[in-house]
């Protein structure tokens, strides 16, 4: 009689099949999938947050603004502390705590080179410090742009809305405050080694690494000297 088995024949020589989990989805030991997502580019993550802290500060000048022209009466003054520190309303036909009057036109294209400047350099920005300053500067020459466009006289020569004094300084507004704390913040930055389109400081020069080819070790050199 013969034996039949009734058990499959094995084949030899034969591997599973190996699961590909290079895909978008890998599979867990548990069985759920998991999707890796992108990560978002650092310079996009800074242009982010320079536009956020522009449109905060715009948002700010904008309200204040408003409040001062409908609240405030020109030539008189409110007190806050005494007389050092007032509301009072003046409108500026020069630059920031009213310098440079009668070069209205002048100064809006001035600061319109500077919103495009700041645009411009959004595209290479790294450091998150550059991004806080930059967005200040901008929120804030848009905010005084705004002024010299929209309000009277007329488009290019509108005098600006100013509604803050303290002590002997001219009056001025935040858009005026921002901008300076910004270039302040910017120029410091700048004396300490942190540039825009980098994370952190950049590296000293002299701390190059050489690209000219290494000495060979003094025990090589006089080995080659005595085998002659």
């Amino acid at each position: 009689m013969t034996d039949e088995s009734t058990e499959p024949e094995a084949t030899l020589g034969t591997e599973p099949e190996a699961t590909d989990n290079t895909g978008p989805e890998a599979t867990t030991g548990t069985g759920s999938a998991v999707t890796a997502r992108p990560q978002t580019p650092p310079t996009a993550r800074r242009l982010r947050l320079l536009l956020v802290v522009a449109a905060l500060v715009l948002g700010l000048d904008v309200v204040t603004k408003v409040l001062a022209v409908k609240l405030l009466v020109p030539g008189q003054p409110v007190e806050i502390i005494g007389d050092t520190i007032t509301w009072t309303l003046v409108r500026n036909s020069g630059a920031a705590f009213s310098m440079a009057t009668g070069y209205t036109w002048v100064l809006t294209l001035i600061a319109t080179g500077v919103v495009l400047g700041i645009i411009w350099m959004g595209r290479r920005l790294v450091s998150l410090w550059w991004a806080l300053g930059l967005g200040m500067i901008l929120g804030g020459a848009v905010g005084n742009l705004m002024d010299r466009f929209f309000r009277s006289p007329g488009p290019l020569r509108g005098h600006v809305v100013d509604f803050l004094s303290v002590g002997w300084w001219p009056v001025f507004n935040v858009a005026d405050s921002a901008v300076v704390c910004g270039a302040v913040l910017l120029v410091g930055l700048s004396m300490f080694g942190f540039d825009f389109d980098t994370e952190g400081k950049r590296p000293p020069e002299d701390s190059a690494p050489s690209s000219g080819p290494e000495p060979a070790p003094a025990a090589v050199v006089d080995e080659a000297e005595t085998g002659r």
